[in-house]
């Protein structure tokens, strides 16, 4: 009795163990078949149609990309142009700013000229302080005043008018400054106008050679 119930349970065994076989096997060729159905959709070539409509979104994604190039160039330029302008109006507000104070002094020296009992020396010690005081601000800008009385002629800073003979200026040396010049922050502004030397005069040398 008991040999048949072992048999029996054998039996049921081996059968859901092939029963789990054929499950497993029909399993896989199921997998095999949809990894084969997808391969081949992979694999299969775009339509005309297909590469055109692919070809329009990758157009359009560049026109895109481009449309905001172009954009944020112009912004650029745009921001550019802005801070170029705030820059110059910054700066001339500066030098404006520094120049006040010597309005303000000349109006008062003005107004002390035109009173009956003003006095003449008082007056140019005035204009000669308000003159200082323009050219402290001036200087502070990186204007530089050019007087090269008794230097020697540069052609690059001086602006020859004339020549004239001297007995103690060195000839090609500067004998008289007519106008000063100026520079800013190291660039010619205007040359000075001079008048060189052209040392001893010619009769007296002649007389010197001769004793």
């Amino acid at each position: 009795m008991k040999s048949s119930e072992s048999t029996d349970t054998n039996e049921t065994k081996d059968a859901a163990a092939e029963a789990e076989a054929v499950k497993a096997k029909t399993a896989a060729e199921a997998t095999e078949t949809t990894t084969e159905e997808t391969a081949e959709k992979e694999e299969k070539p775009l339509t005309p149609e297909e590469q055109l409509a692919a070809a329009k979104e990758e157009a359009k994604s560049h026109y895109d990309r481009y449309l905001r190039a172009v954009a944020d160039h112009e912004n650029f330029r745009k921001r550019t142009i802005r801070e170029k302008d705030e820059l110059r109006q910054y700066a001339t507000s500066r030098v404006l700013e520094d120049l006040l104070p010597v309005l303000d002094n000349l109006g008062l020296g003005m107004a002390a000229a035109s009173q009956p009992n003003a006095d003449v020396k008082t007056i140019v010690e005035g204009i000669g302080m308000v003159q200082t005081q323009l050219k402290t601000a001036l200087d502070q800008q990186g204007l530089k005043e050019i007087n090269p009385a008794g230097e020697t002629f540069d052609a690059h800073q001086h602006d020859a008018l004339s020549q004239q003979a001297s007995d103690d200026v060195a000839e090609g040396d500067v004998l008289n400054v007519i106008r000063v010049g100026y520079s800013l922050n190291g660039r010619l502004l205007r040359p000075a106008s001079v008048v060189v030397s052209s040392g001893v005069a010619k009769e007296e040398a002649a007389e010197e050679v001769k004793d």
